[in-house]
């Protein structure tokens, strides 16, 4: 687990992983791009704002030159009556008279109840839940529909064999003729189905008086809880007045009117709730000026909508157009972009609802800020959600003035679904690049931090491989050529090891130049005193020229030392390895060692094995007599010296061990130098010790191509030299 976490630490700290997390600045790119993008969205939203203001301003001045579509809002009334003063909101479909709601129900915001406070008449106290009624109003241009969902808990049609329409439940319609005409219509029905419109001449009791009129269509349908009254009149009939009134009978004897419920008392023009209609003409105006980009309404200065065109569908603004006429991505780049980074991208981005729902859509009145402001003649212009899918959509005001008076104002609107696309577009095409650009970088970045390391290690390799444990000089370091700063590291490393290379030549000649130099003045030494012991007869001068003589002994013995390991590495030059046994010769050596050292006990253990090697087997005595000697040197007395042999794969390990003093701190590999040894007091002797012999057995075991160490027992009870030799 150790060997685990070292090798993971190692890959983290190296040059690699510390560029790829350098690289990792790189990220910011994209959350810049990104901020950078919505700023520019939030000065396309302004720049928008202007642009939409400005088509505000231009259909505004458009209206102002055609004072004529604005004469009935001339006259408007300041403040409107709500249910009596009625407006029909544009239709979007087709009505079918038949007497059925359903093609009313996109329209039921606007339906308008008639309830207590337009009651105009009531025999009896009045309860809502026994007689009312709902109305809603629309047009399609041309003609103005009416549907009229009565509650009569006590219907009373009218009897087929009766003249008097007067004497069962009808609907009165009293209006003004675009002339300023006063007329009334009375719908009547003996059974389900197309209702019958009867022109009130001067007293809907009069009944020589009234005539039956096809200028209004209607269709009375009966239901579980009163009437379904489905009207059709047509635009060149109405004017700027109508009133709608529903008379109640509950008495099929007497026929009595109990209650009449009405829009507005349709006793004369005076007293008729005003009418107001979209202009077709408006609208004309506005369809040939409109683009298609924007949603236009005029509204007059109540904020009913006299005229509308645009679609809030396409209203994406004039910046859809830059987006949706551009080639979608083809190929492979093209399914990578779709399937792959769009989905990844939109996790972040949002994306424009493909239908958006508005309440506004369909208004029939419009109380936003933007146009109270406008029809206060300021323009103005105000961003509002929609509930549903929150999307943003602005609307600009501006006031419309005849004669100087503001009349009405203009609304132009558009969603921000344009931008939102060419904000995604933009964000798409950054990310892409900015993709590209960080994993070209990263690669990049990998590739060279990778060929930096690589760079390094072949030079750590190099330079390790160059010296040996011992700090010998195995081979010269070649330099990188390159001019770069590791070129320069190389270069330098190459003149410290060739530097150090001398520095070891030297070392290494210097005793064999010393031990020559010697021995010629040794040699002068050791006869001179020779001859001066035949001479001289005093016992005092003898004492002294003996203790010379031993001096010169020693110093004699030292320069044999000193040659010994030269003489062995020229001998490496011109031996021949043979094959042989290496556990018999090992035997053999120690059968040996019993005999050389008879107070000494030795341990011999050979684990099975095939111990065949090449080599010469000289040596390796040679070798194993220099480390049982140092064994037998620093052992503790009545100790026993183990020598062990066993097979390690396809090497041979032979160990040599004593009890005795520990070797000191770091100073293992140091001992297999030349001339270095480490001994206390008691283990010094008139013998010279100069160091050599492990670093001849060392120099042997390199000569067949194997190891050895020097280190403290595991028990730190002792010293243990191991060797590896290779098998054949």
């Amino acid at each position: 687990m150790r060997t685990l976490l070292s090798r993971v630490w190692h890959v983290l700290s190296g040059i690699r992983t510390k560029v790829v997390l350098l690289s990792g600045l790189l990220l910011l790119l994209p959350l810049i791009g990104y901020n950078y993008v919505w700023e520019l969205e939030n000065v396309l939203r302004q720049g928008q704002e202007q642009t939409l203001m400005g088509s505000a301003r231009a259909f505004s001045m458009a209206l102002n030159q055609q004072p004529e579509l604005f004469e009935r809002q001339l006259n408007t009334k300041p403040r409107l009556e709500e249910g009596k003063d009625l407006y029909a909101l544009a239709l979007q479909t087709p009505i079918d008279l038949d007497g059925s709601a359903l093609d009313w129900q996109r329209y039921r915001a606007h339906t308008t109840q008639y309830r207590d406070p337009y009651v105009l008449f009531s025999r009896t106290p009045y309860n809502h839940d026994e007689v009312n009624f709902d109305l809603s109003l629309g047009s399609d241009g041309h003609d103005v529909y009416a549907l009229v969902e009565v509650t009569d808990k006590n219907p009373v049609l009218h009897r087929e064999d009766s003249l008097r329409i007067d004497r069962n439940d009808h609907l009165v319609i009293t209006l003004t003729t675009p002339e300023g005409e006063l007329k009334r219509y009375a719908v009547t029905a003996s059974r389900s189905g197309k209702a019958d419109v009867t022109l009130i001449d001067t007293d809907i009791a009069d009944y020589e008086h009234n005539f039956p009129s096809d200028a209004i269509k209607a269709w009375w349908q009966e239901t579980a809880t009163g009437y379904t009254i489905e009207l059709a009149l047509p635009g060149w009939l109405i004017g700027e007045k109508l009133s709608l009134a529903y008379y109640n009978v509950n008495d099929r004897f007497n026929r009595d009117v109990e209650t009449i419920i009405a829009t507005s008392n349709p006793r004369s023009a005076e007293t008729l709730g005003t009418f107001l209609v979209p202009s077709p003409k408006i609208e004309k105006v506005l369809s040939d000026m409109e683009d298609g980009s924007s949603v236009v309404w005029v509204v007059d200065k109540h904020g009913r909508v006299l005229a509308k065109a645009g679609d809030l569908q396409s209203a994406n603004g004039v910046w859809e157009t830059t987006i949706k006429y551009q080639d979608a991505p083809e190929g492979v780049m093209g399914w990578l972009q779709t399937h792959l980074l769009n989905p990844l991208y939109y996790q972040l981005l949002e994306r424009p609802p493909e239908e958006i729902v508005d309440a506004m859509q369909s208004a029939a009145i419009v109380r936003g800020v933007d146009v109270q402001q406008a029809l206060l003649g300021r323009p103005y212009a105000n961003w509002r959600v929609t509930p549903e899918q929150g999307e943003m959509i602005l609307s600009a005001a501006y006031p419309i003035k005849v004669h100087g008076d503001v009349i009405g104002a203009v609304v132009v609107e558009e969603t921000t679904k344009g931008i939102k696309t060419l904000r995604n577009k933009a964000l798409e095409q950054l990310f892409n690049v900015l993709l590209a650009v960080i994993c070209t970088g990263v690669i990049v970045l990998l590739l060279f931090g990778s060929h930096i390391s690589r760079r390094v290690r072949k030079l750590r390799d190099d330079a390790e491989s160059a010296i040996d444990p011992q700090g010998r000089v195995k081979h010269q370091l070649e330099p990188i050529a390159s001019a770069d700063e590791i070129g320069d590291l190389s270069r330098t490393l190459s003149t410290m090891v060739t530097r150090l290379s001398d520095y070891n030549s030297y070392l290494e000649k210097m005793s064999s130049s010393l031990s020559h130099e010697l021995r010629t003045p040794v040699a002068v030494v050791r006869s001179s005193l020779e001859n001066l012991s035949f001479v001289t007869q005093d016992d005092d001068q003898q004492r002294y020229i003996d203790r010379a003589q031993e001096g010169v002994s020693r110093l004699a013995t030292i320069l044999s030392s000193m040659t010994e390991a030269t003489r062995l590495e020229q001998s490496f030059e011109h031996a021949e390895k043979v094959a042989y046994p290496l556990d018999k010769v090992i035997e053999g050596c120690v059968q040996g060692y019993e005999y050389a050292y008879p107070e000494q006990a030795f341990s011999l253990k050979v684990t099975e094995g095939n111990y065949g090697s090449n080599g010469v087997p000289e040596y390796v005595a040679q070798l194993l007599d220099k480390l049982v000697a140092n064994a037998v040197e620093f052992r503790t007395p009545d100790t026993q010296i183990d020598v062990y042999l066993t097979q390690r794969k396809d090497m041979a390990c032979i160990t040599v061990s004593n009890t005795g003093p520990l070797l000191p701190e770091n100073m293992g590999n140091q001992l297999l130098n030349s001339m270095v040894s480490v001994r206390n007091e008691r283990q010094k002797s008139d013998k010279p010790h100069l160091g050599l012999g492990l670093y001849i057995a060392r120099l042997v075991a390199e000569f067949h191509g194997g190891d050895l160490t020097i280190s403290n027992r595991s028990n730190k009870e002792g010293v243990v030299v191991t060797v590896l030799l290779p098998l054949a």
